[in-house]
């Protein structure tokens, strides 16, 4: 069997994969830089919570659309990760709960309620469809919908890309100097929202966060800039998607847990091959002086 007919001819001969493609291609570019601030800020456990966050709004759009209407679950699923993320961080000021508590909490109610919500009025199957997601069934509006996210995820990360990085690596600056570092909170907090929304779209609400936080563990591994960092991810992220969604087809495997355990293939080879990986810090030692 030819390479092109290994790697190239799925895509060519059917549609369905070919929209998986593209939707995991686009999620990739924006989901891999997201996880890379994310990881960077010390969030990477909120990154989880809000993947499940979402749900109970999700599921209010799935019963309020009567089927599972892209555009209703959207925003249900925006409104509930924002408004998450808005009572966690007021729980976390007013008491003495921690914010990475006060998100625990918040998403374990949120991952039964939404359960609750669509095993209620839904069939077993749109249960698994909401948390496991079904990307080789994403049509031309799901794809414009992950399109329209991805662009407005990249401008929006260009635009406040100084003060993102300044809030990584030093926001005791940040603050010293009043640069609105809540603002670019809230701002960074929608685009995760919104990347997660998509994410639960193509891979459902319990793997949505693996497209973000596996390539961003990747990138830190091998890249040393933030700009590096998000560039690795998104390679890693976009490599994963396709890689996953050809071994699926060719072994019949579930394409959401294939592309993301790709990713978590890619992770155990870069803990082994990186520069600072295990391998290296064993035949890379140095030589005792004296």
């Amino acid at each position: 069997m030819s390479l092109y007919a290994i790697a190239i001819q799925p895509f060519l001969e059917y549609g369905f994969m070919r929209r998986a493609l593209v939707a995991s291609l686009s999620l990739g570019l924006s989901a891999g830089p997201v996880g890379v601030v994310l990881m960077l800020r010390r969030m990477s456990l909120v990154g989880d919570a809000m993947s499940h966050a979402v749900l109970p709004g999700a599921a209010i759009g799935f019963l309020v659309s009567g089927g599972l209407s892209l555009f209703s679950m959207g925003v249900g699923g925006v409104i509930a990760g924002l408004s998450v993320a808005m009572l966690s961080g007021a729980v976390s000021r007013t008491t003495v709960l921690k914010e990475d508590a006060s998100f625990a909490t918040f998403y374990l109610a949120s991952l039964a309620l939404g359960v609750l919500i669509v095993s209620l009025r839904g069939s077993n199957i749109d249960l698994l469809h909401v948390l496991f997601g079904t990307i080789l069934s994403v049509d031309r509006d799901a794809i414009l919908m992950v399109g329209g996210i991805t662009s407005f995820t990249l401008i929006a990360l260009a635009l406040i890309y100084r003060p993102l990085a300044a809030e990584c690596f030093d926001p005791a600056f940040l603050r010293s100097v009043k640069g609105h570092g809540a603002l670019y909170h809230l701002t960074f907090l929608f685009l995760l929202v919104i990347n997660l929304v998509a994410g639960f779209q193509t891979l459902g609400t319990l793997m949505a966060v693996g497209m973000m936080m596996l390539p961003a563990a990747v990138a830190q591994l091998w890249g040393r800039t933030l700009f590096t960092m998000a560039a690795i991810a998104a390679f890693v992220a976009i490599l994963s998607g396709y890689l996953g969604l050809l071994l699926s087809y060719r072994l019949e495997f579930a394409s959401g847990p294939t592309i993301i355990l790709v990713a978590s293939a890619i992770y155990v080879l870069s803990l082994l091959a990186a520069p600072s990986g295990l391998l290296m810090r064993r035949f890379n030692r140095p030589h005792l002086s004296g």
